[in-house]
């Protein structure tokens, strides 16, 4: 194999590596497949192309062209002219299919579902977008060391929209190919220049002896990559982390899965929420007509539960998906025969503005009617949108129970099972001690699981003296529950999840969920739910009930019936008074942040949150320690690629310098540093040295190739008399001005280069490889000096005496 081939290999091969790192943002990652091969096509058209051969930008717009039709026969095809010609239809769908993925990634947690086009176009057009720059950079153009840059840009989209989990990984893939990149091209350059320049001299028959001393530098390359890819891997441990924490909304969701079955890829349902309505006016999302005698003030609508809790925020688990079922629902997960319910008719129209890809439903429902492609989770009892399925301008029909417990079954609840209690209960180390033990304090007076969340709920909305206010910064991270806790303000999300934490520690399942609170009722019967009726609640579990709502939030929602004690004179708020907004009309301005009196409380009426404030909440605390350390972090990722020109930068003003000239020593040293300046300068814009020449007969080639003027030629050929001076006459004159004819020859030299060479000899000189013969040479002296000093054991001789 040609070196070209192996180079042209070798940057396939490299861009397919770094496109690993995207392979946990989706599911499934058959997509690689897809790019690998359209990938290989694009690299066989360039390899063809460079071997008619076709000129530089020829090639690059060959290469470009193909990249057009492959993607125009993967993914618009029946747009385009014989389904292989784009044309402006083309184009559109194009445009289209970029809206869509952006809106997918947006929607989406990670990983995203494979079957939005829009992010099949975004993954492979990346992958062919970033395989025409590398091998156009390292194949076309001989310059291998720029082509990290958009190896680097890959990656680092991938890391930053990835989790974080396994980002080492994927940069150890990604630097492995950049680096097999590098020595497939520098294997290629010694092979034309036939021997290595200044390398240690080999004794007849060592190793490495045939092949022209190549072996060593090349070696020796792969060792300075591989530690260098060690110190990459250990320096940003660290490096401080910038995770989004409890509040944050942003965290990570479920899998992905198909549209008729497999799992569920849902979106967050805090950021899907606090997207959507993360507006300032608090205009109508949904209007509900029920039952003429069903209390609306018990009508909440579920989107969604969260049942994973890693320390740092709540989420979905990965659930299976099934198609809708028809007709009844099956009967909520430990809902007994003999606990009351009723059944209840709503008919739910959401705006044309609100697009939700989960469902609002109330809890728990027992049938719905809806047009589109949705499908059923099971555990949670909710739908789900696939394909792109959202809420917007829907109208829907659902069936729901509302389960009506009394105290006393509640109280008498017998233990959940052990698999589900195993499951909801379920706490991080990270947590800290505080949580389960002020949970421990709140309910030491209860003497079961019922009686305990009473208590916890009690806490929070009545007792705890807790205030709701909207401007509050509780902060993210593990501590963030204690924080609360310590200051006790908070929002609606920080209620349900400090309550649910703390069941939890108590033993009990819990989960919470996200929806809407009770809605306005309107003069035409009706139920108005606006932006500000957001909400988020704890749910618990109770043997024979199944998953029963909690309200610790003040001022918000209506507490159930279920908890209030049926003695008199209760300090617990009217249920049957449902939250109000803050305003009935709309307003540009946030929710108000004024604190709640006792009385205030137990009257609701104080101001409700507004639920992108709700959703979105960070931490106060100091930044500039990690932002000073990211900082330093991006300068070392950026002095990288830098790292040949700072090299030779460094090295010119060393050489160039004066190294003192009071001995004829440092004259003779001054003397062949600024000979060895110009011609690695030479040898930067694309001359290469010549051992063999004399002084006199390098200059005059280096005049010629170089197209230097009389007056850098003068220079030139000033520098070349000094050095034959200092090697062959008795007492070598001194020159003054070497310095200044050097500078001189560099500046024409660069006069008359083209634009590309320019680029190359300042971004990535080529004389930089001494570096790796210099590493050769001192290790091949301290191997030397290590066998010198080794003892040498001798075999007696066999001599009889």
């Amino acid at each position: 194999m040609s070196g070209r081939a192996r180079l042209t290999l070798c940057s396939w091969a490299a861009t397919l590596m770094a496109s690993c790192a995207l392979l946990p943002l989706v599911e499934p990652a058959t997509w690689i497949l897809q790019a690998a091969f359209l990938l290989a096509v694009q690299t066989g058209v360039g390899a063809a192309a460079r071997r008619v051969p076709l000129a530089r930008p020829l090639t690059l717009a060959a290469q470009a062209l193909v990249t057009l039709v492959l993607l125009t026969l993967t993914f618009s095809r029946e747009q385009a002219f014989a389904g292989l010609i784009p044309g402006p239809d083309a184009f559109v769908h194009f445009a289209d299919l970029l809206q869509q993925g952006s809106d997918d990634i947006a929607r989406y947690a990670i990983p995203a579902p494979l079957e939005s086009d829009g992010i099949r176009l975004m993954l492979v057009g990346g992958v062919l977008v970033i395989g025409l720059a590398v091998d156009t950079l390292a194949v076309t153009f001989r310059s291998a060391a720029p082509a990290g840059l958009p190896l680097l840009a890959l990656y680092s989209v991938a890391a930053g929209l990835s989790d974080g989990g396994t980002d080492w990984l994927w940069f150890l893939v990604a630097a492995a190919g950049y680096l097999l990149l590098l020595l497939a091209e520098g294997r290629e350059r010694l092979a034309q220049w036939g021997r290595v320049f200044g390398g240690a001299a080999r004794t007849p028959g060592a190793p490495g002896a045939e092949s022209g001393g190549t072996v060593a530098p090349v070696r020796t390359g792969r060792r300075i990559g591989v530690v260098a890819l060690g110190v990459a891997l250990v320096v940003p441990l660290a490096l401080p982390a910038m995770n989004g924490g409890l509040l944050d909304g942003a965290g990570t969701g479920v899998g992905s899965g198909s549209g008729g079955g497999g799992t569920i890829s849902a979106v967050n349902p805090l950021v899907t929420l606090r997207d959507s309505l993360n507006v300032d006016e608090d205009r109508q999302v949904m209007s509900l007509q029920t039952d003429t005698d069903t209390d609306v003030s018990n009508l909440y609508l579920r989107i969604v539960s969260l049942d994973d809790f890693d320390g740092t925020t709540w989420k979905p688990s990965k659930r299976a998906i099934t198609a809708v079922p028809d007709g009844e629902f099956p009967t909520p997960i430990g809902l007994a025969p003999d606990i009351k319910r009723t059944e209840i008719e709503t008919i739910i129209s959401a705006s044309d503005s609100y697009a939700q890809n989960w469902l609002p439903m109330p809890y728990p429902p027992s049938g719905v009617r809806i047009n589109g492609n949705w499908r059923y989770e099971p555990e949670g009892m909710t739908l789900v949108g696939d394909h792109g399925q959202t809420t917007r301008g829907a109208t829907y029909e659902v069936k729901s129970l509302e389960v009506q417990p009394t105290a006393e079954q509640l109280s008498s609840a017998p233990a959940a099972p052990a698999a589900l209690r195993r499951e909801y209960t379920e706490l991080p180390d990270s947590l800290p001690e505080v949580v389960a033990r002020t949970a421990r304090e709140i309910t030491a007076d209860a003497t079961n699981p019922y009686q305990q969340a009473v208590a916890l709920q009690d806490y929070f909305a009545i007792t705890g003296g807790f205030e709701y206010d909207t401007q509050v910064q509780v902060g993210s991270g593990s501590q963030a529950i204690a924080r609360f806790l310590r200051d006790k303000q908070g929002f609606c999300v920080h209620f349900s999840f400090a309550m649910a934490s703390m069941a939890r520690s108590l033993g009990i399942p819990a989960r919470v969920a996200v929806g809407f609170a009770p809605g306005s009722p309107q003069a035409d019967g009706s139920v108005s739910v606006g932006l500000k009726d957001a909400h988020a609640w704890p749910e618990l579990y109770f043997e024979g009930v199944g998953w029963t709502r909690f309200e610790p939030t003040p001022n918000r929602g209506s507490v159930p019936t279920y908890t209030v004690p049926e003695a008199p004179g209760s300090t617990l708020p009217d249920p049957a008074v449902p939250s109000r907004s803050a305003s009935s009309a709309p307003s540009a301005a946030p929710s108000a942040s004024e604190s709640c009196t006792a009385e205030e409380k137990k009257l609701q009426a104080c101001e409700s949150e507004s639920p992108q404030a709700a959703l979105g909440k960070d931490d106060g605390g100091p930044m500039w320690p990690a932002i000073l350390w990211w900082a330093l972090g991006g300068l070392a990722v950026l002095a990288i690629p830098l790292a040949p020109m700072l090299w030779r930068l460094r090295t010119r003003a060393v050489r160039l310098g004066g190294l003192g000239r009071r001995t004829e020593a440092d004259l003779a040293a001054h003397t062949l540093a600024v000979w060895q300046e110009l011609t690695d300068t030479a040898w930067d814009f694309g001359i290469l040295p010549d051992e063999s020449q004399t002084p006199r007969k390098a200059a005059a080639r280096i005049v010629r190739l170089g197209h230097l003027d009389p007056t850098a030629a003068a220079s030139m050929h000033r520098v070349a008399d000094a050095v034959e001076q200092l090697l062959y006459a008795p007492r070598p004159r001194p020159t003054a001005g070497l310095a200044e004819d050097v500078r001189r020859v560099i500046g024409a030299l660069h006069g008359t280069a083209e634009r590309g060479t320019k680029l190359r000899a300042v971004l990535a000189p080529r004389s930089t490889v001494r570096v790796v013969w210099a590493a050769s040479e001192w290790w091949t002296g301290v191997k030397a000096r290590a066998a010198a000093a080794r003892p040498t054991l001798r075999k007696p001789s066999d001599q009889r005496g």
